[in-house]
C-alpha cells in the first residue's frame, strides 16, 4: 500500500507569502507616490500665490482706526501714492481726520470714511463687500506694528473670502513696549473672522466676552 505523502503546507504557506510581498511592497510605493503628487502640488499652490500676491498692485489703502498716528502715516503714504483711493475703518472724529489729510494735500474726495466698525473683526466685515463691489482686489493695510500680526490675519480671511489680497505696511507704535499682541487675541479673532465667512455673523459677544491675555 502507497503511503500518502504529507501535505505540504509549509510550501503553499511560503509560496502565498511570497506572492503577497510584492503587492505590499507596490501598494506602499503606490501610496508614497501620491504623497509626493499631493506635496508638490501644495507646494506650487503655496507659490503661484505667493508669486501672485508679489504681482499684484494694490488699488487701495485701508486704514484701521485705532490711533490716530495711523492717520497721519495714512496722510503721507497717500502723497506717495497718489493714484490710489483711502478707505478709513472707524478712525478719528471726523474733524481730525479732514484736517490731517487736508494738511497733507489730499483731495477730499479721495478719503472714504467708514464708521460702523465696532473692532479689528468688523473693521473688515464692514467694509469688504464695498471694496469687492469697486472691483478691488489688493489693498495696502495700515495699522500699527503691535496691531498689525492679529489684522493680517483677520484680514487674510475676511478679504480672501472675496478674493482680496492685502500688503501690509505697519506704522511704528510709541511706546514700544505695546508690541506684540498675545496669541490669544490672534486665535480669538480667526475664529470669529471664520465664523464670519461661514455664517455671517461676526460673534461680537465672543470677543467683548473672553479675557485677554
Amino acid at each position: 500500500m502507497r503511503s500518502q505523502q504529507p501535505l505540504s503546507f509549509g510550501k503553499r504557506y511560503s509560496k502565498a507569502t511570497r506572492r503577497t510581498q510584492p503587492n505590499s511592497a507596490s501598494r506602499s510605493r503606490k501610496r508614497i507616490s501620491l504623497w509626493k503628487v499631493l506635496m508638490l502640488l501644495l507646494v506650487l499652490g503655496v507659490t503661484y500665490k505667493q508669486i501672485q500676491s508679489r504681482l499684484q498692485q494694490p488699488q487701495a489703502v485701508l486704514v484701521l482706526g485705532g490711533a490716530p498716528e495711523r492717520e497721519v502715516f495714512a496722510a503721507e503714504f497717500a502723497r506717495q501714492h497718489p493714484n490710489l483711493p483711502i478707505w478709513i475703518s472707524s478712525g478719528s472724529p471726523i474733524e481730525y481726520t479732514e484736517w490731517v489729510f487736508s494738511n497733507a494735500g489730499i483731495p477730499s474726495e479721495r478719503i472714504h470714511v467708514d464708521y460702523r466698525a465696532e473692532d479689528t473683526v468688523t473693521n473688515f466685515t464692514t467694509l469688504v463687500d464695498d471694496l469687492n463691489a469697486r472691483g478691488i482686489h489688493c489693498v495696502y493695510l495700515i495699522t500699527s506694528d503691535y496691531h498689525m500680526r492679529r489684522a493680517q490675519v483677520v484680514g487674510e480671511i475676511v478679504l480672501g473670502s472675496r478674493g482680496i489680497e492685502l500688503k501690509p505696511v505697519s506704522v511704528p507704535s510709541t511706546p514700544p513696549e505695546q508690541w506684540p499682541e498675545s496669541m490669544g487675541k490672534v486665535v480669538r479673532d480667526a475664529a470669529r473672522a471664520v465664523l464670519w465667512v461661514a455664517t455671517g455673523r461676526t460673534g461680537s459677544s465672543l470677543g467683548r466676552t473672553l479675557v485677554d491675555r
